[in-house]
């Protein structure tokens, strides 16, 4: 067998059907879109209802978005464990280590998650949790 020999297999290649082409291909003047009619016209956007009022304009509209909203990056006391004894923990060294990829608005500390060392964090906000649990251990929260 020769490359231009190659041909597809029986039946696995069909024809395009080019309707409106003409009375006598069969399926000219209407091209088989029967009489009149919406589904005899053009196309009708995306969510049309035939004119009901549709979905997305029945429902109400709720809320709205706060342009001054804060979004912090969010650290739980579990993930600070990688810190040595006594170190200082700031933003800075929290992307450093790899705990946060940016830092946002700022970085707030959840108490989410056991701590066992003595550290002194330094972040823009503190969960109540979180800031006992740095104090208990013998760390100090220092807001920044």
């Amino acid at each position: 067998m020769k490359l231009n020999e190659l041909k597809p297999a029986e039946g696995s290649r069909k024809v395009r059907n080019r309707v409106g082409r003409g009375d006598s291909s069969g399926n000219g003047k209407t091209a088989g879109r029967g009489q009149k009619g919406q589904k005899a016209r053009s196309k009708t956007r995306l969510g049309f209802e035939g004119g009901q009022m549709p979905l997305y304009r029945r429902i109400p509209k709720r809320g709205f978005t706060n342009i001054n909203r804060k979004e912090f990056a969010v650290v739980n006391l579990s993930a600070l464990n990688v810190f040595d004894d006594g170190a200082e923990v700031t933003p800075a060294a929290l992307v450093e280590a790899g705990i946060v990829k940016n830092e946002k608005a700022g970085i707030k500390i959840l108490g989410n998650g056991e701590l066992s060392k003595k550290l002194t964090v330094k972040a823009a906000k503190f969960s109540k949790s979180a800031a006992e649990a740095i104090e208990a251990a013998g760390g100090k929260t220092e807001v920044i």
